[in-house]
């Protein structure tokens, strides 16, 4: 059964830092690239930031400069470190591996940044 759970969300001041983690399982994680994807209410599930199975990222523009994605394939895990959010950055956070069209999610965790 594969798995993959988020954890690290919570509640920030604008200006701070978060460290969100997903922890897989079931899957051959080397294999797989990883995503973090956000979805605001109202709004559509967006990709956030990926990392591929060579270690290659991307980010979107919205994040550049601030999110940083990584992964131990060690400990079968995936990291969105987060700095200076900004209440905009407001959302659930998924986790999402795929792999030659096997794509899995994650339950999601929420950020809320508000003073």
């Amino acid at each position: 059964q594969v798995q993959l759970v988020e954890s690290g969300g919570g509640l920030v001041q604008p200006g701070g830092s978060l460290r969100l983690s997903c922890a897989a399982s079931g899957i051959t994680f080397s294999r797989y690239a990883q995503g973090w994807y956000r979805q605001a209410p109202g709004k559509q599930r967006e990709l956030v930031a990926a990392i591929s199975s060579g270690d290659s990222t991307d980010y979107a523009d919205s994040v550049k400069g601030r999110f940083t994605i990584s992964r131990d394939n060690a400990k079968n895990t995936v990291y969105l470190q987060m700095n200076s959010l900004k209440p905009e950055d407001t959302a659930v956070y998924y986790c999402n591996a795929n792999w030659r069209g096997l794509i899995y999610w994650g339950q999601g965790t929420q950020v809320t940044v508000s003073s």
